[in-house]
């Protein structure tokens, strides 16, 4: 969604409140492609401060579905945006070094979607847990093992000792 601003930024201390619907289905990164399961409308609030500032606000909360960092399994994760930016005005135009830190103001369009997705990362939760206790996978089958226990043996020994376990596995065999 684009909002054209130039009138905003043209009229001082103009100041516009828009609903904003997020369009996103789903959140698609380097790290994959997670679903949003709820996104509510949020209000963005516009505003030119004495032909100086322009000052957009805003916030919403995202219910995205993220894999547990240690079992795989999807958790409905909420993630809070808050939008608060300001930059410079001059001449009834954004500073020009302005412009250049961000790619969602072009010109005098503001593109929401590249701004929301922007504040999606910043926001983005480092670890993500199904519970605290969570048990994770095994190693050698991928079974959840907070869904029940597998018969793999998870004794994991130092490498070097390899050859000594060599020795003791042909023992077995006698």
């Amino acid at each position: 969604m684009i909002i054209d601003i130039s009138d905003i930024v043209s009229c001082e201390n103009k100041e516009i409140t828009k609903e904003v619907q997020i369009e996103f289905t789903s959140f698609v990164s380097r790290l994959g492609d997670f679903p949003i399961v709820d996104a509510p409308p949020m209000e963005l609030r516009i505003a030119n401060r004495e032909n100086k500032r322009l000052l957009i606000r805003g916030e919403a909360d995202l219910r995205v579905l993220i894999p547990c960092s240690r079992c795989l399994e999807e958790v409905p994760t909420n993630i809070h945006l808050t939008i608060d930016k300001e930059w410079k005005l001059q001449n009834s135009k954004v500073s020009e070094e302005e412009m250049e830190d961000n790619d969602y103001l072009i010109g005098l369009n503001l593109d929401i979607d590249r701004l929301i997705y922007g504040e999606i990362l910043v926001n983005w939760p480092m670890k993500v847990l199904c519970r605290e206790d969570c048990k994770g996978i095994c190693r050698v089958c991928g079974m959840n093992l907070n869904q029940g226990e597998c018969n793999c043996q998870r004794t994991e020994l130092d490498p070097r000792m390899a050859a000594i376990q060599d020795v003791f596995n042909k023992f077995k065999e006698v």
